[in-house]
Protein backbone atom coordinates (compact mmCIF):
# COMPACT_ATOMS: atom_id res chain seq x y z
CA UNK A 1 0.00 0.00 0.00
CA UNK A 2 1.30 3.34 -0.83
CA UNK A 3 2.35 5.90 1.75
CA UNK A 4 0.11 8.35 -0.28
CA UNK A 5 -2.98 6.52 0.11
CA UNK A 6 -2.11 5.48 3.86
CA UNK A 7 -2.29 9.46 4.41
CA UNK A 8 -5.17 10.69 1.86
CA UNK A 9 -7.49 7.62 3.48
CA UNK A 10 -6.26 7.69 7.06
CA UNK A 11 -9.21 8.25 8.90
CA UNK A 12 -11.40 5.73 6.68
CA UNK A 13 -8.46 3.14 7.42
CA UNK A 14 -8.80 3.94 11.08
CA UNK A 15 -12.47 3.37 10.90
CA UNK A 16 -11.73 -0.07 8.93
CA UNK A 17 -9.23 -1.50 12.11
CA UNK A 18 -11.81 -0.53 14.31
CA UNK A 19 -14.22 -2.07 12.90
CA UNK A 20 -12.38 -5.21 12.55
CA UNK A 21 -10.83 -5.16 15.91
CA UNK A 22 -14.57 -4.29 17.18
CA UNK A 23 -15.81 -6.98 15.11
CA UNK A 24 -13.99 -10.03 16.43
CA UNK A 25 -13.11 -9.23 19.83
CA UNK A 26 -15.76 -10.93 22.51
CA UNK A 27 -18.82 -8.68 23.09
CA UNK A 28 -18.96 -7.56 26.26
CA UNK A 29 -22.45 -7.48 28.16
CA UNK A 30 -23.91 -3.96 28.37
CA UNK A 31 -27.23 -2.96 30.16
CA UNK A 32 -27.96 -0.65 27.66
CA UNK A 33 -28.54 -3.60 25.34
CA UNK A 34 -32.16 -4.61 27.09
CA UNK A 35 -33.57 -1.16 27.23
CA UNK A 36 -32.94 0.27 23.23
CA UNK A 37 -34.77 -2.04 20.62
CA UNK A 38 -32.16 -3.74 17.75
CA UNK A 39 -29.51 -1.63 19.73
CA UNK A 40 -27.01 -4.52 17.69
CA UNK A 41 -28.47 -3.11 14.73
CA UNK A 42 -28.78 0.70 15.13
CA UNK A 43 -24.93 0.16 15.74
CA UNK A 44 -24.10 -1.91 12.93
CA UNK A 45 -25.98 0.93 10.56
CA UNK A 46 -24.32 4.06 12.67
CA UNK A 47 -20.74 2.22 12.52
CA UNK A 48 -20.91 1.92 8.59
CA UNK A 49 -22.77 5.04 7.91
CA UNK A 50 -20.05 6.85 9.74
CA UNK A 51 -17.13 4.78 8.11
CA UNK A 52 -18.31 5.45 4.54
CA UNK A 53 -19.42 8.94 4.96
CA UNK A 54 -15.49 9.32 5.88
CA UNK A 55 -14.86 7.65 2.86
CA UNK A 56 -16.55 9.90 1.01
CA UNK A 57 -15.58 12.97 2.57
CA UNK A 58 -11.93 11.78 1.94
CA UNK A 59 -12.09 10.75 -1.59
CA UNK A 60 -13.51 13.81 -2.32
CA UNK A 61 -11.48 15.81 -0.30
CA UNK A 62 -8.23 13.97 -2.46
CA UNK A 63 -10.01 14.25 -5.84
CA UNK A 64 -11.54 18.32 -6.24
CA UNK A 65 -11.41 17.69 -9.66
CA UNK A 66 -14.54 15.08 -10.07
CA UNK A 67 -15.33 11.60 -9.37
CA UNK A 68 -14.27 8.54 -10.65
CA UNK A 69 -17.83 6.69 -10.30
CA UNK A 70 -15.87 3.34 -10.83
CA UNK A 71 -13.66 3.86 -8.48
CA UNK A 72 -15.98 5.17 -5.16
CA UNK A 73 -18.59 2.72 -5.83
CA UNK A 74 -16.02 -0.02 -5.22
CA UNK A 75 -14.18 1.50 -2.52
CA UNK A 76 -16.88 3.14 -0.71
CA UNK A 77 -20.00 1.09 -1.60
CA UNK A 78 -18.97 -2.54 -2.58
CA UNK A 79 -15.99 -2.79 -0.86
CA UNK A 80 -17.26 -2.62 2.96
CA UNK A 81 -20.17 -4.97 2.20
CA UNK A 82 -17.95 -7.41 1.30
CA UNK A 83 -16.19 -6.49 4.07
CA UNK A 84 -18.82 -7.36 6.25
CA UNK A 85 -19.87 -10.23 5.10
CA UNK A 86 -16.25 -11.97 5.60
CA UNK A 87 -16.39 -10.41 9.03
CA UNK A 88 -19.71 -12.42 9.14
CA UNK A 89 -18.00 -15.31 8.36
CA UNK A 90 -15.29 -14.62 10.64
CA UNK A 91 -17.55 -14.10 13.39
CA UNK A 92 -19.32 -17.62 12.61
CA UNK A 93 -16.24 -19.91 12.05
CA UNK A 94 -13.08 -18.40 13.32
CA UNK A 95 -13.99 -17.09 16.70
CA UNK A 96 -14.04 -20.55 18.55
CA UNK A 97 -17.63 -19.27 19.72
CA UNK A 98 -17.35 -15.81 21.00
CA UNK A 99 -18.69 -14.37 18.22
CA UNK A 100 -21.45 -15.29 15.81
CA UNK A 101 -22.54 -14.53 12.68
CA UNK A 102 -25.76 -12.95 11.88
CA UNK A 103 -26.56 -12.17 8.17
CA UNK A 104 -28.85 -9.55 9.65
CA UNK A 105 -25.79 -7.59 11.24
CA UNK A 106 -24.45 -7.56 7.03
CA UNK A 107 -28.13 -6.82 6.52
CA UNK A 108 -27.65 -3.55 8.86
CA UNK A 109 -24.22 -3.01 7.66
CA UNK A 110 -25.11 -2.73 4.10
CA UNK A 111 -28.27 -0.21 5.11
CA UNK A 112 -25.58 1.96 6.67
CA UNK A 113 -23.24 1.88 3.34
CA UNK A 114 -26.26 2.88 1.64
CA UNK A 115 -27.19 6.09 3.25
CA UNK A 116 -24.15 6.98 3.12
CA UNK A 117 -23.94 6.46 -0.65
CA UNK A 118 -26.46 8.37 -0.77
CA UNK A 119 -25.71 11.10 0.98
CA UNK A 120 -22.34 11.11 -0.58
CA UNK A 121 -23.85 11.66 -3.87
CA UNK A 122 -26.56 14.08 -2.93
CA UNK A 123 -23.88 15.89 -1.47
CA UNK A 124 -20.80 15.37 -3.57
CA UNK A 125 -21.65 18.31 -6.18
CA UNK A 126 -21.93 21.02 -3.36
CA UNK A 127 -18.99 19.83 -1.74
CA UNK A 128 -16.72 19.87 -5.39
CA UNK A 129 -18.25 22.94 -6.23
CA UNK A 130 -16.87 24.28 -2.65
CA UNK A 131 -13.33 23.02 -3.04
CA UNK A 132 -13.01 24.18 -6.70
CA UNK A 133 -14.03 27.79 -5.24
CA UNK A 134 -11.35 27.78 -2.64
Amino acid sequence: MKIAYIKRYKFSLICIILIWILCLMPVPEVEIAEDVPFIDKWTHIVMYLGTCMIMWLEYLNAHPEGICWKRLVIGAILSPILMSGLLELLQAYCTGGRRSGDWMDLAANTVGVALAAILGYLFSGQYLKGKRKS
